[in-house]
């Protein structure tokens, strides 16, 4: 599983927030196991517990994140660290982020039909942009 979220883009590695891992980490059976991420761990400073002996291992951290981990007691280690402590993944937890959180996915979608809330790609919203087609029948076609 490791080995094919490393060969993937960085649209498929999405960014993890430590209140993410902090907030999954709190589920029960989950105390004193390595944490995992194909990507990159991002601080967050609206989170002020980290669980205590945070074990993780990440491609990337912020400078923030690793800082707030270390000053609780908790390490971070390399891939390579974790091949050798748990060969099979023995008491890992791999994590991820959220996929479509990323600016281009607000576009998807045709912007300006009912019931929809694609963002469109115009400069300014008002009377004088987003006047053209499906806006009005003398343009084509009204949604």
């Amino acid at each position: 599983v490791i080995l094919s979220r490393l060969f993937m883009s960085r649209h498929y590695r999405p960014a993890i927030s430590l209140s993410r891992i902090t907030r999954q980490m709190k589920c029960r059976g989950r105390e004193g196991k390595t944490v995992v991420v194909v990507g990159t761990i991002t601080d967050d400073k609206r989170v002020f517990d980290i669980p205590q002996g945070l074990k993780v291992c990440a491609l990337r951290l912020s400078e923030g994140a690793r800082s707030r981990i270390v000053k609780n007691g908790g390490s971070i280690i390399t891939f390579e660290q974790l091949a050798v402590e748990a060969p099979l993944g023995q008491n890992t937890i791999i994590m991820q982020g959220r996929r479509t959180r990323r600016e281009a996915n607000r576009h998807f979608g045709a912007p300006g039909l009912p019931k929809t809330h694609a963002k469109p790609f115009v400069r300014l919203r008002s009377r004088n942009h987003e006047m053209a087609r499906g806006k009005r029948k003398s343009r084509g076609y009204k949604a």
